[in-house]
C-alpha cells in the first residue's frame, strides 16, 4: 500500500526482541506508558482528533487506512498519509495485511466491517506479543459488540471505545473532548434525522456503478461544480474534465440553475451531470449583484441559453475546512426553540449554511470558527456539521488573516525538530563553509565571473543571480545561476516531506511563510553578496554580433556573488544615472580608482545583459508571446508592520531584462529535462484559452475602433500592441488585463501523461518550458533541479542517484502543487483586499479625500457598470439602478443623484432616463467620479463599494494634487490599520498574548514587501475565471 513515500513495516516474521527492530520510517517513541491501536470506524471519524501531537505512540493498521481510503475519498485519505509523514507526529504505520502471523482471511458471510475490526484486533496482540508483552497495547474501537468479545480475550491488550480511551488517558485535554463531543452530537443528529420520515428535499445519488456507465456512454457528463460567488443559491457551471471534455461535443461550461439541480453537491466537488433537454436551458444573469444569499432572480433578462443540467451523483466529495460566523443572538431566536441546532453561515459565499449541534452559539458569535461537514442527507435542506476550533474575533488582523488561511487550506506551523536536525548549521562559532568534496565536483566560478543579483528591495530569498562576460573568441557567455537547494534537500528527507506539502512559499500582503527554514532561504541557498555559495548554472555561449546561442553548459557550480542590486539602483545604472551608486553598499569602502573601474564593469555588464534579453524577447515576440497585464496593487509595510505604501505594479525595463534571463534558462532546462525523461519530466503548459472567453475584449476594443484578432498569440499580442489611445493610455492597460482575464490557467504536468503537441506555452510562446529558477520557494524547481542533475549523470554514463518519479507520482504531484500554486495565489489578493478594505473602512466617504478618485468604465452591465480605479488599482461594480428601482441622475454640474427613471443597455453604452426626461449615457472607457467606501458584512470579508458622484473625470484638487500625480500612493494607509487594530485588541476582553500565540502559529517569517517578480505576475495573471460570472 502506496502511503505517499511513508516506509513500511512488513514482515514475514520477527524473532528479534521489538526493541531492536529497525524499520527504515518512524519510530515511535520509546517513552510512553501504552501504544494505542484505533480501529478503521475510530480512523474515519476521529482523525482530527488523532492528530493532536499529545496524543503519542498510534499505530495505524494498513486495515483501517485501506478503510479511509475507499469509503472517505482522496482529501481524508490524503490527511493521514500527511499524518503519517509528519515527524512531528509520533505514528506510524503497520502492514497488518502482509505480515504472515497478522494476516486473517475473511470468513464466508461475515462483513466487511467485522472482518476489518477483527484483523486490526489479530494485529493488536501479534503486535503485544512481538513487544514480548512489556508494552500495553490499547485498542479503540465503536463497535460494542467488539468490545465485548475483546475485552478481556487477552491480558495486556485493552479494548475500548474512543470516548471512554479519552475520559480515562486524556482527562485533562478540553479541546480533543469538546471536539469528540462535537463529532459524537453531529452523529447523533444523523441518526435521528434517518429515523425521521421527513420527506426527500433533494432526489437520492445514483449508485457509482450506473454513474460510470453513463459517463462511458456519454449519457452523464463529469465535471467540477464551480458556483457563482455572486449568485451562489442559483447560478453553478460544471467545468468538464476528463474523458467528458475531449468526447462531448460541448464546447462551454453546463449551467447548474438553482439548489434542487445542484442536489447537495458543494463548491469544488466532482460531480456527474445529465443535461437538461434544450427546451429547459437557461441564461446566466448578466445584471450585477450583491453577494448576498437570497434565493431570487434580479428580474433581469438572462443571457443567451447554454447548457443546463442537473446533478445526479458525486463522484468525489472536495469537502474541506470551513470558516464560519454564528448567527447573532437575535437570528439565533428566529431560527426556533431548538436553539442547540444552530444555522452558521460560511465566510466563502459559495458554500450553503451549515447546520450544526452546540450550545456555546451565543458565546461564539464574535468570532470567526471552523467547521467542518459530515453529511448531507437527502431529507436535508443543509448540509450538517461539527464544531472544530475558534480563528479569532471577528474583524481583528489576525482573525481575517488566519481565515484566509484556513480558506486556502494552508497549514503552516513551525518546522519540527526532526526538519531542523537536517539543516547544515551557520553560526559564527561554528561558520558554514565550502566543503574540499565539492570544490573538486563543481566549476568554481568565483574568481573568473561578475556574478549579482536584481532583485526587490528588502528580498531575503535570492534564488538567482546573473553574469556575462567577452570569451577569449570574441563571443559571449551569458550565466544563469540559481540556489542549489537540492544539495542541501535529501529526497525523501523530512524537510522534502515538508517542502513538497507546502509547495510553495506564501507572500501575504504583512508577512510569508517559507516553504524551507530560513537557514536555508535566507542564508545557505540565498545567494547573497560577497559570500561562498553552491549554485546550479547554465552558461551560453552567444554570437558577440547576434546573440545566437552556440553552445550550452549546465552544471553544479561555486559562485560569489559580488552585488546585490534591487530593481530600481539596476534601472538607474541602466539609465546612466551613476549617483545611485552610493546606495549601493558593495561600493561603500572602495578607493575611488577600483570604485571607477568595478563601476564600469558593472554598467557594461548590465547593459549587455539588457542587450542580450531585448533581442531574446523579439525573438519570442516573433512567435507571438504575450505582454499580459495584471491590474495588482502591493501593499508595502515598514518594519513595524505599517502600511508605507500601496503600490500599483510600475514595470522597469530591468524587470524585463531579468524576467528574460530566467525564462531562458526555464526554457533550455525545459527541453535538457525532456530529451533524458521523455515520460517523466515536469514541464508548464500554458493551453491556449477558449475563443468565446475573448467576446467581451473584442466588443470593448471595438467601441474604441480597435480590431483585436484573437486567432493566435501572434495575432492577438499584435492587435494589444496596435490598440492605443493617445489620449488615454489606461485604454491598452484595461484591453491587456481583459486579455489576462481570457486566458487559460498555466499549469504543471508530467510529460507522459501529455502528448507533445500539448506542452506549448501560450503565453510566453515556447514549444517547451518549466520552473528552474526559483528552488526556494517553489517545490517544482526542486524536481527539475534533481531531473536536470539525474540528465547531466545520465550524459556522463554515470549512475543516477535517487529514484526519480515514476509518470503516475509524478501527475500526482502536479495536481498537489497547482492546487497549492492557486490557494497561494487567492491568499495573497485576499490579504491584499484585507488590508485596502481595513484602510478605508475608518474613513468618512463624504468628508475624506481619499475616497473619492477617478475611474474608468470597462464593461456595461444590465443594471451598471464595472470600474477600473488606477489610483488604487482596485476593480468593482458600480450600480445605476439600485435596490429601490431608482436610477441615476446627473444635473447640469454633473453630480449624482437617484431618481425614478428606467435604464436602457446597448453594447457599448447604457442610458439612464429619469421619468422628468432628464438622461445621461455612461460608455466604455469614460472616465467618472467614484466614491470608494466599504461594504461592511459580519459573516463575510468586507467589500470595497463604489459609487458614481459624476459623470465627469475626477478633478484633483491642489492639495492633494502631488499624492495622486505620483505613480506611488504615499499614504498613512497601515499606521492607520495597525492603530485602529491596536485599538480594538485593547477593547477586547481576549489578552494580546493570545493573539501574539496565534500569531506565532501561523506567521514564521515577516516580509517587509510581496516578492513579485515579472513572471510571477504573468502567473497570476492566469487566473482560472470560472469564478468571475457574477460580473
Amino acid at each position: 500500500m502506496d502511503l505517499g513515500g511513508q516506509s513500511l513495516l512488513i514482515l514475514d516474521s520477527c524473532a528479534q526482541p521489538f526493541f531492536t527492530c529497525r524499520p527504515d520510517g518512524k519510530l515511535l517513541s520509546s517513552d510512553v506508558t501504552h501504544y494505542v491501536i484505533p480501529d478503521w470506524k475510530v480512523v474515519q471519524d476521529y482523525l482530527e482528533i488523532l492528530e493532536f501531537p499529545e496524543l503519542k505512540g498510534i499505530i495505524f493498521m494498513q486495515t483501517a487506512c485501506q478503510a479511509v481510503q475507499h469509503q472517505r475519498g482522496r482529501r481524508q485519505y490524503n490527511k493521514l498519509r500527511n499524518l503519517l509523514k509528519d515527524a512531528r507526529h509520533d505514528c506510524i504505520l503497520f502492514a497488518n495485511e502482509f505480515q504472515q502471523c497478522c494476516y486473517l482471511p475473511r470468513e464466508g458471510g461475515e462483513s466487511m466491517e467485522k472482518w476489518q475490526t477483527r484483523s486490526i484486533y489479530n494485529a493488536a496482540v501479534w503486535y503485544y506479543h512481538h513487544c514480548q508483552d512489556r508494552m500495553p497495547i490499547v485498542m479503540v474501537t465503536e463497535d460494542e459488540e467488539a468490545i465485548q468479545q475483546y475485552g478481556s480475550e487477552t491480558e495486556g491488550v485493552f479494548v475500548i471505545s474512543f470516548k471512554n480511551y479519552l475520559d480515562n488517558f486524556w482527562p485533562d485535554l478540553k479541546a480533543a473532548h469538546e471536539l469528540c463531543d462535537s463529532i459524537l452530537q453531529s452523529r447523533r443528529e444523523r441518526e435521528n434525522e434517518s429515523q425521521e420520515s421527513h420527506g426527500k428535499e433533494y432526489p437520492e445519488h445514483l449508485p457509482l456503478e450506473v454513474l460510470e456507465a453513463g459517463i462511458k456512454s456519454g449519457r452523464y457528463i463529469q465535471g467540477i461544480l464551480n458556483v457563482n460567488k455572486h449568485r451562489a443559491q442559483i447560478e453553478a457551471f460544471v467545468r468538464l474534465q476528463g474523458a467528458s471534455s475531449k468526447d462531448s461535443d460541448l464546447v462551454s461550461d453546463i449551467l447548474i440553475h438553482g439548489m434542487k439541480a445542484r442536489n447537495r453537491s458543494i463548491h469544488g466537488d466532482v460531480v456527474v451531470v445529465e443535461l437538461l433537454p434544450k427546451n429547459e436551458w437557461k441564461g446566466r444573469t448578466v445584471a450585477l449583484c450583491e453577494n448576498d444569499c437570497d434565493d431570487k432572480a434580479s428580474g433581469e433578462s438572462p443571457s443567451e441559453p447554454m447548457p443546463t443540467g442537473r446533478v445526479v451523483g458525486i463522484l468525489q466529495k472536495n469537502w474541506r475546512d470551513y470558516v464560519v460566523t454564528f448567527p447573532s443572538k437575535e437570528e439565533v431566536q428566529s431560527q426556533g426553540k431548538n436553539a442547540q441546532k444552530i444555522l452558521v453561515t460560511p465566510w466563502d459565499y459559495r458554500i450553503p449554511k451549515i447546520r450544526i449541534s452546540t450550545q456555546q452559539a451565543e458565546t461564539l458569535q464574535d468570532f470567526r470558527v471552523v467547521v467542518r461537514i459530515d453529511s448531507w442527507e437527502s431529507t436535508s435542506v443543509y448540509p450538517n456539521g461539527h464544531f472544530v476550533r475558534v480563528l479569532g474575533r471577528i474583524g481583528d488582523l489576525e482573525g481575517e488573516i488566519a481565515t484566509i488561511l484556513v480558506e486556502n487550506s494552508i497549514s503552516v506551523i513551525p518546522f519540527s525538530e526532526a526538519q531542523m536536525c537536517e539543516m547544515p548549521v551557520n553560526t559564527p562559532e561554528n561558520p558554514w563553509k565550502v566543503s574540499p568534496e565539492e570544490e573538486q565536483k563543481r566549476k568554481d566560478l568565483r574568481k573568473s565571473h561578475l556574478v549579482f543579483s536584481i532583485d526587490p528591495k528588502g528580498c531575503e530569498d535570492v534564488d538567482d543571480t546573473l553574469s556575462v562576460r567577452t570569451l577569449n573568441n570574441g563571443n559571449l557567455e551569458l550565466g544563469v545561476h540559481i540556489a542549489d537547494v537540492t544539495h542541501f534537500v535529501a529526497p525523501n528527507s523530512y524537510i522534502d516531506i515538508e517542502a513538497r506539502t507546502r509547495a510553495t512559499t506564501y507572500y501575504l500582503a504583512d508577512r510569508r511563510y517559507d516553504m524551507l527554514p530560513s537557514v536555508l532561504s535566507a542564508d545557505l541557498c540565498s545567494l547573497l553578496g560577497g559570500v561562498d555559495r553552491y549554485a546550479v548554472s547554465i552558461m551560453w555561449e552567444l554570437d558577440k554580433a547576434s546573440y545566437e546561442i552556440k553552445k550550452v553548459w549546465y552544471g553544479r557550480t561555486i559562485i560569489r556573488s559580488a552585488y546585490k542590486l534591487f530593481y530600481e539602483a539596476a534601472q538607474e545604472l541602466l539609465d546612466g544615472n551613476l549617483s545611485v551608486v552610493d546606495d549601493i553598499p558593495e561600493f561603500k569602502d572602495l578607493d575611488e580608482k577600483s570604485r571607477q573601474a568595478k563601476l564600469e564593469e558593472l554598467v557594461w555588464a548590465i547593459g549587455k545583459l539588457t542587450d542580450i534579453a531585448r533581442h531574446v524577447r523579439a525573438k519570442r515576440d516573433g512567435c507571438g508571446a504575450l505582454e499580459l497585464e495584471g491590474v495588482e496593487v502591493r501593499v508595502q509595510l515598514d518594519d513595524k508592520k505599517n502600511i508605507h505604501d500601496l503600490i500599483p505594479k510600475q514595470p522597469l525595463e530591468v524587470h524585463e531584462t531579468v524576467a528574460e534571463c530566467m525564462i531562458l534558462a526555464n526554457h533550455w532546462v525545459a527541453k535538457k529535462i525532456w530529451e533524458s525523461f521523455p515520460h517523466q519530466a515536469l514541464l508548464r503548459q500554458h493551453p491556449p484559452p477558449h475563443q468565446e472567453f475573448f467576446s467581451e475584449l473584442r466588443e470593448c476594443a471595438k467601441a474604441k475602433g480597435f480590431f483585436i484578432d484573437t486567432r493566435s498569440n501572434k495575432t492577438l499580442a499584435d492587435s494589444l500592441d496596435n490598440a492605443k489611445d493617445p489620449h488615454d493610455p489606461i485604454v491598452n492597460r484595461l484591453l491587456r488585463s481583459m486579455a489576462t482575464q481570457a486566458m487559460s490557467n498555466a499549469l504543471y504536468f508530467s510529460t507522459g501523461s501529455c502528448a507533445e503537441e500539448e506542452f506549448h506555452h501560450y503565453g510566453l510562446a515556447l514549444d517547451k518550458y518549466t520552473h528552474f529558477t526559483s528552488p526556494i520557494r517553489r517545490y517544482s524547481d526542486i524536481v527539475v533541479h534533481r531531473l536536470l542533475m539525474a540528465a547531466i549523470s545520465k550524459d556522463k554514463k554515470m549512475e543516477i542517484k535517487g529514484n526519480l518519479f515514476s509518470n503516475k507520482d509524478l501527475e500526482e504531484l502536479c495536481r498537489h502543487i497547482n492546487n497549492r500554486n492557486r490557494a497561494a495565489q487567492h491568499s495573497q489578493k485576499q490579504s491584499t483586499e484585507l488590508f485596502q478594505c481595513m484602510y478605508f473602512k475608518d474613513k468618512d466617504p463624504a468628508t475624506e479625500e481619499r475616497c473619492i478618485s477617478d475611474g474608468v468604465i470597462y464593461s456595461i452591465r444590465t443594471n451598471g457598470v464595472l470600474l477600473f480605479i488606477p489610483r488604487f488599482g482596485i476593480k468593482g461594480a458600480a450600480y445605476l439602478k439600485n435596490k429601490d428601482g431608482l436610477v441615476i441622475s446627473c444635473g447640469p454640474d454633473s453630480c449624482s443623484e437617484w431618481k425614478p427613471g428606467s435604464l436602457q443597455r446597448f453594447q457599448n453604452k447604457i442610458t439612464s432616463t429619469t421619468t422628468d426626461g432628464e438622461s445621461v449615457t455612461f460608455h466604455l472607457f469614460d472616465h467618472v467620479t467614484v466614491r470608494i467606501s466599504i461594504q461592511a458584512s459580519r459573516c463575510h470579508s468586507d467589500t470595497i463599494r463604489l459609487e458614481i458622484i459624476s459623470n465627469k473625470p475626477y478633478k484633483i484638487p491642489n492639495t492633494e494634487l502631488i499624492h495622486q500625480s505620483s505613480p506611488l500612493l504615499k499614504s498613512e494607509l497601515v499606521k492607520e490599520v495597525t492603530k485602529s487594530v491596536e485599538e480594538a485588541q485593547l477593547a477586547q476582553e481576549v489578552k494580546v498574548n493570545i493573539i501574539q500565540e496565534e500569531y506565532q502559529e501561523y506567521c514564521q517569517t515577516k516580509g517587509t514587501s510581496l516578492y513579485t517578480l515579472l513572471e510571477e505576475i504573468r502567473d497570476l495573471a492566469l487566473l482560472d475565471v470560472s469564478n468571475n460570472y457574477g460580473i
